[in-house]
């Protein structure tokens, strides 16, 4: 790998370690995130040629994006998720090498801890109140079966740090419309406009609203929506039986992806299991078997509700991952999803390819494979499974809809909460968690945009491409390209 992708991992070791399987560079190493060490990574960016064609223009918007997060929004200083990522254990917990080898790596890691806390408290002075408020139990949850006292005191520091402005932080959690659009469009290669893109999520809130509404009437007529879609929230599995219900469904969707060639099979093997306290940020995620590592398991992890809460609090929690929308959930997480692409990557010979990620790519495929199943006709004789990936897409949509409210100052906290509970049906703590991730991940509405985007990819290869076109040939050659920017997908055809 040449210095110039050197420089762009450099700027982002936790991914680069765990999404890429840079084990042997990586592996015990914190980056940087001290003012001085975010200038001196933004100032290696772009040293060295410039590969041709398609892996050229990848490698130069990954280094607009870095620039734009650290460089114009200055997320090292706003955002404590930048630097819980950057003192994250989780990884060495998963079996990409022998048990004394990750132990090792785990070690030299916590060792680092004292100096990586030095630099994020002093990068950290502009967190606002509701970014503090939001992270606090995760930023806690890093230090989950930690022993090390230097790393334990020095957690303490930065957990404290953060506490601090939970109570004097800036209310105001906004970034601005310029900012976010320039989040949002540099790593992508493509201009946007915030206003034409939120024109469009009410188009698909509508669209999406009537699809609910047909799939509900299916399964039974004349219940109003809201009513139905409660009473199927309210079936759902405990604490432990969510993952062996995960279980059965990865090999049903898998089964159904290669009976439908949607893709080939990937192979391998994933594991289901509760998320890491580190990672309780997020309510379902992947961690994939990395394009560098040797072949591992890779985990599908779910999210518990948090025991101290009060049990009508967890009893909300555990709906997200109801009998309706779970099935959706594994689709989205494992097969044609995260898990498949991550296979997918490992079978590329591009370096760029493998190492150059778009979240919004990485997103927005997972969520287009969520219709394409209904689309196909899985579970079609069960209307639950549409309604489930509708109230999913309404998710989605919802979280665009948020972040362009939120940060371009159109929409209030409490408005966006309101927004989760009526669009997205979600409840107390649930929809506080969705509302305030818009705070510290102000781009997650990646997920409807990237969908958006593959879907007018998919109609212009219909068009171009006519009785040659299947899915699988577009989706091995969309996943040819890796995780490509959005602006930069059109490659498919040259």
């Amino acid at each position: 790998m040449d210095h110039r992708l050197h420089a762009i991992c450099d700027m982002q070791v936790a991914e680069a370690r765990e999404d890429v399987g840079l084990h042997e560079r990586y592996d015990g190493v914190v980056q940087d995130l001290s003012p001085g060490g975010v200038r001196s990574g933004l100032a290696a960016l772009g040293s060295g040629p410039t590969p041709a064609g398609h892996d050229g223009d990848q490698v130069e918007a990954a280094e607009a994006g870095l620039r734009a997060t650290y460089d114009l929004v200055e997320d090292h200083r706003r955002n404590p998720l930048v630097h819980l990522a950057n003192l994250d254990l989780a990884a060495y917990d998963r079996d990409y090498a022998p048990a004394e080898e990750r132990a090792r790596a785990r070690q030299k890691h916590l060792a680092a801890w004292p100096d990586a806390v030095d630099a994020a408290v002093e990068s950290l002075d502009r967190v606002p109140r509701p970014v503090a408020e939001s992270l606090i139990t995760p930023l806690r949850g890093l230090a989950a079966g930690v022993e090390d006292e230097a790393a334990l005191e020095a957690h303490d520091r930065l957990v404290r740090h953060v506490e601090g402005f939970a109570s004097t932080g800036d209310p105001d959690g906004s970034l601005g419309g310029e900012r976010l659009r320039a989040l949002m469009q540099a790593p992508e290669a493509m201009q946007l406009d915030l206003g034409l893109l939120a024109e469009t999520v009410d188009r698909e809130r509508a669209r999406l609203k009537a699809r609910l509404a047909d799939s509900a009437e299916q399964l039974s007529p004349g219940t109003p929506v809201p009513q139905l879609v409660a009473s199927l929230l309210a079936d759902h599995p405990n604490a432990d039986g969510i993952y062996d219900e995960a279980r059965g469904q990865i090999a049903e969707v898998t089964a159904f992806t290669i009976d439908r060639d949607l893709l080939a099979d990937v192979g391998g093997e994933c594991l289901v299991g509760p998320a890491p306290p580190s990672r309780r940020w997020a309510m379902a995620m992947m961690s994939w078997a990395a394009p560098y590592e040797a072949d591992a398991p890779s985990w599908y992890y779910v999210t518990p509700p948090d025991e101290s809460w009060p049990a009508e609090d967890q009893e909300v929690w555990l709906s997200v991952f109801s009998r309706t929308t779970l099935p959706a959930i594994t689709v989205h997480e494992v097969t044609p999803g995260h898990y498949a692409h991550g296979r997918m990557l490992r079978r590329l010979t591009s370096d760029v390819r493998r190492t150059v990620l778009s979240p919004s790519f990485v997103e927005g495929w997972a969520h287009h494979t969520e219709e394409l199943f209904v689309e196909e006709g899985f579970r079609a004789e069960d209307p639950r499974f549409a309604i489930g990936v509708f109230i999913e897409a309404l998710v989605r949509v919802t979280r665009l809809a948020c972040a362009i409210g939120l940060h371009s100052g159109a929409m209030t906290f409490a408005e966006a909460v309101a927004r989760f509970e009526d669009d997205a049906f979600y409840r107390g703590p649930a929809a506080r968690a969705e509302a305030g991730r818009a705070t510290y991940d102000p781009t997650y509405g990646r997920y409807t945009w990237g969908k958006l985007e593959i879907r007018r990819l998919r109609d212009e290869a219909q068009a171009r491409w006519g009785r040659r076109y299947s899915h699988r040939r577009f989706h091995e050659a969309l996943l040819g390209l890796g995780a490509p920017p959005l602006g930069l997908m059109g490659s498919i055809f040259d």
